[in-house]
């Protein structure tokens, strides 16, 4: 019997126990594009009636519901946040042409640009969404169509028909003079861009021209004058040739590109044959550098990405670059450092007296951190809430907590409506009578404003006047 009673007091004891563990929470729950704040993340036990806070992922944006949720009895309230997809908007109007959106202008996604007809496009034909908004240089539409005009090739004579301008994929063949030879491509087709591809060619003075040898391809008894390069070709001749001034016919000479070009097709040698020297075929594109590398909370924005261009550093919004925003692409790839996108810190929050500051997010406080004050003495005046800026300062002025009284209501002949105090809080009202034989001039009810004066103004309570007795 006594073992029985025994057996029945620890599992008393045990439910009891129970009960009580039942009131803490455990770690909150996780939702769909949310997360929580880093200073509960080491935290594994929550009390009942404590508070945790829930913020949007990277990439998305608060749209309704309370940050909060709630340890009641054991387990979290439902949180009602929402968070939608960050969109970068309406990228806006294309004067004489439209944009043409891929989806719902998120970020990743792109805004294509399309011009009416009778109108070209000057720019990228598209735009990009990206954490900053909408990416590189607003396109625009001119007047008339892309053209190309005809190529001056001196000493030469076009077997096209010989207008002033070509549409694009229209061709021009070329042919040199008497006494002169073609150096370069025959035919060059006009692009969508203006320009002929390939470049127009040269005429070069042939072996048995009259022209001045100085300069030219030109030497006597069948050899060759120093070779001559096209202008645009981007490739020289190599630096063991450059002192001699004639060749043999048979001789032969080798070219290289120009720093920062690399050759991409064509035999590198040209021969001396009766006078003359076979045409280069060389060709040397510029090198490539790639990719400036990776840079995070920012993006490179790309002039492009072969020798000669450059690419810019830009930071997400709430981080301030450290370091070169400017790369170029060099000859032996990008210069300089990829530099450092660091994240917007402001100072602590100023400190109000007889205030206390609520929802301090774990230090540093980063751009967006909020702080909320809360009077302990007196009415808050200015701001409840600041934020930190991209600028790395406050939102606002820090608010004050002041004693906002009016004093007792000074009107004679008159008598007002509890509470009869000396001193009124801000916003109290009270409502005012005047004494018996007179009457009120102004408003019956007044309340104490944020400036310590009754408002509206008082009243005035004046004598009534009786009329004289009949007799």
């Amino acid at each position: 019997m006594r073992t029985v009673s025994w057996n029945s007091l620890l599992f008393s004891l045990f439910t009891l126990c129970s009960a009580q563990d039942q009131k803490w929470c455990s770690a909150p729950v996780e939702y769909p594009h949310t997360r929580l704040d880093k200073k509960y993340s080491s935290k594994l036990k929550f009390n009942s009636g404590d508070k945790v806070y829930y913020n949007c992922a990277e990439d998305f944006t608060p749209s309704r519901g309370s940050r909060s949720v709630q340890c009641e009895q054991g387990e979290w309230t439902k949180l009602t946040l929402k968070c939608e997809k960050r969109s970068c908007g309406h990228a806006g109007d294309l004067p004489n042409g439209q944009i043409n959106y891929e989806g719902n202008s998120y970020i990743g996604e792109k805004a294509y640009a399309v011009c009416n007809k009778g109108y070209t496009l000057k720019g990228l034909n598209y735009l990009v969404c990206k954490r900053t908004g909408w990416t590189d240089e607003f396109p625009s539409c001119v007047e008339g169509s892309t053209t190309c005009s005809l190529p001056a090739v001196n000493n030469s004579v076009s077997r096209s028909e010989n207008v002033s301008a070509y549409q694009p994929g229209e061709r021009v063949t070329f042919a040199c003079v008497q006494g002169f030879h073609l150096d370069g491509a025959e035919q060059a087709t006009c692009g969508p861009d203006g320009q002929w591809r390939p470049k127009p060619p040269l005429c070069l003075p042939s072996a048995n021209s009259t022209q001045p040898s100085s300069g030219s391809d030109v030497s006597a008894a069948g050899g060759c004058g120093v070779p001559l390069a096209a202008g645009d070709s981007h490739a020289n001749l190599a630096d063991k040739y450059i002192t001699k001034t004639s060749f043999n016919s048979g001789d032969k000479v080798h070219y290289v590109c120009e720093v920062g070009y690399t050759p991409v097709m064509g035999s590198r040698t040209r021969l001396c044959h009766n006078g003359e020297w076979t045409p280069l075929k060389l060709m040397c594109e510029r090198k490539l550098c790639g990719s400036a590398g990776e840079l995070d909370n920012g993006q490179f924005i790309y002039s492009g990405v072969a020798f000669g261009d450059t690419a810019t550093a830009v930071c997400d919004e709430g981080f301030i670059r450290v370091g070169r925003a400017k790369r170029n692409c060099l000859s032996g790839g990008w210069d300089g450092r990829i530099p450092v996108c660091e994240a917007v810190v402001c100072e602590d929050p100023p400190e109000v007296e007889n205030a206390e500051k609520k929802g301090l997010e774990d230090q540093p406080y980063r751009y967006r951190s909020v702080v909320r004050y809360q009077c302990l003495l007196g009415t808050l005046v200015g701001q409840k809430e600041l934020w930190c800026t991209k600028d790395r300062t406050w939102s606002d002025p820090p608010p004050q907590c002041k004693e906002l009284t009016c004093p007792s209501p000074d009107v004679l002949n008159a008598y007002w409506t509890k509470p009869l105090n000396r001193i009124y809080e801000y916003r109290r009202m009270i409502s005012i009578r005047c004494d018996r034989g007179h009457y009120m001039k102004g408003p019956s009810s007044v309340t104490c404003n944020i400036h310590g004066h009754w408002e509206p103004d008082l009243p005035i309570c004046l004598r009534k006047i009786r009329s004289a007795r009949r007799w």
